[in-house]
């Protein structure tokens, strides 16, 4: 497998010292950045920056023909999409103020250590990645389109909310960055995942790692692996997910969970891309891409002290919330007819006729489950099927009594009570006046669903509504 060049855009080092050259481009790797171009002859600068797309500059200031100072000036210019950092033999304060007013993004000198050099270039590249990503996100939000529609062929939506969270992904799919998934249970954040990995080109596998419930040996071993004979136990070498993931994209579920000992082994792995396999003391390298997914608050986590703070912003360079289902509802009644066939399909039934009331009935109810709750009642429906229109018993007995019941949500929220805000509180008869209509509204006028809503019987219902009414 060929290796993947990292970042999307090369790094040029510029310098008429070959020796220099090679001991930064070596440090360079050796950090994982390998796109890596190099030119020892100041005149071809401008030419290799038309030819090849170029992002960051490394630029040595004293060389024959072509100063680095003219050069500075000529690639804010001519390229000013480039990032130029100054690497010099000399310690001129003056010289490094001149630089940075012509647009350096920074300035170093040569005696500095390398790994000082290093970070700068990774924090240029880091800066690079973002603008171009930024820019990325408005062209696509401009235009409202999709680039790739296909990618998100599994995940069946038509809410105007989901297709943004799609431009957003496009936008940030080949991103180095780690990206955080968000959203309650049964949202579908593990399709969000293959969505994002289709994208980003990459040429290695999507592995999915679930982490709930692995303790921090298990985490390490999981995760990193280990050489033969770290343990009792071990008698063979294990390569990690980590290793499987490479050059490609290492998904991490249920990071919400968590130990601080193991977010400590992430946050290595996220900010140096180096892990340690059990065992050993040399450290390893890795290029995959990571994402995380948790049903969590990881900001309540964080305040807590649950969750380590740097951990938790390293983790929101990008960031995908996936809206619950009782927010898009719309999206039910697509929902259940891509179920309906997928049912019948496995369990070798005619497609049957719904009942128009379905879609209705469930556009009622809260559904904390989400898209996976929707799922789970539609097999059984059809699995009880035995021909003609599809019975909505399984849907009822699933929902329950109160299908609208927000019971938890209003006792979490002091403010719950929708006659908090009002200035004047409408009379009982009133209240139970405006109450009745809301249900029918909710029920598309119909009764049954009304009477379920407000959990009286439907004679009851058909009372009130006369007496309204008269």
């Amino acid at each position: 497998m060929t290796a993947t060049l990292y970042p999307a855009f090369s790094i040029l080092l510029v310098d008429d010292e070959p020796d220099w050259l090679y001991s930064m481009g070596i440090s360079l790797e050796r950090a994982g950045l390998t796109n890596i171009l190099t030119c020892g002859d100041s005149r071809q600068v401008l030419q290799m920056l038309t030819d090849n797309t170029v992002g960051v500059v490394l630029l040595d200031l004293t060389m024959p023909h072509l100063s680095g100072e003219e050069l500075l000036d000529r690639i804010a210019e001519e390229h000013p999409e480039v990032t130029v950092i100054i690497v010099s033999g000399m310690n001129q304060l003056e010289t490094a103020v001149a630089c940075m007013r012509a647009g350096a993004f920074d300035y170093y000198v040569k005696t500095s250590e390398e790994g000082r050099i290093v970070k700068g270039v990774k924090r240029a590249v880091r800066e690079m990645e973002l603008q171009q990503e930024n820019g990325e996100m408005r062209r696509r939000f401009l235009y409202d389109r999709l680039e790739h529609p296909e990618a998100f062929s599994a995940i069946v939506t038509g809410d105007k909310g989901m297709r943004s969270i799609f431009q957003y992904i496009e936008a940030v799919a080949v991103s180095s960055q780690p990206i955080l998934v968000t959203g309650e249970s049964g949202v579908g954040k593990e399709l969000v995942v293959a969505a994002l990995h289709r994208l980003s080109r990459r040429k290695g596998d999507l592995v999915a790692v679930n982490v709930a419930g692995l303790d921090d040996t298990m985490v390490a071993d999981t995760l990193f692996g280990h050489l033969k004979g770290a343990f009792t136990g071990a008698g063979e070498l294990r390569n990690g997910m980590v290793e499987q993931a490479r050059e490609g994209t290492l998904f991490l579920d249920e990071i919400g969970d968590l130990s601080l000992i193991s977010q400590v082994k992430l946050l290595r792995l996220l900010q140096e891309g180096e892990y340690y396999q059990i065992g050993s003391d040399r450290p390893r390298r890795t290029r995959a891409r990571i994402v995380v997914a948790t049903h969590q608050d990881l900001a309540a986590r964080q305040a807590a002290g649950q969750f380590r703070k740097d951990l938790y912003y390293r983790l929101r360079a990008h960031h995908i919330h996936i809206p619950p289902l009782r927010l898009r509802k719309n999206d039910i009644p697509l929902l259940l007819d891509h179920f309906l066939v997928q049912a019948c399909r496995e369990f070798g039934k005619k497609k049957p006729t719904l009942p128009k009331e379905l879609p209705v009935l469930l556009s009622t109810y809260a559904f904390p489950g989400n898209v996976r709750e929707l799922k789970a009642m539609v097999f059984d429906a059809v699995s009880l099927h035995q021909g003609g229109v599809l019975s909505m018993e399984a849907f009822i007995r699933a929902i329950g009594e109160r299908p609208g019941d927000l019971t938890a949500e209003v006792a979490a929220d002091p403010a719950g009570n929708p006659f908090f805000s009002q200035e004047r509180l409408p009379g009982f008869t009133e209240a139970i006046d405006l109450l009745v209509a809301e249900a029918v509204r909710r029920a598309e006028g119909n009764q049954s669903i009304a009477a379920r809503l407000l959990g009286v019987s439907q004679p009851t219902l058909s009372k009130r509504l006369k007496h309204l009414r008269s």
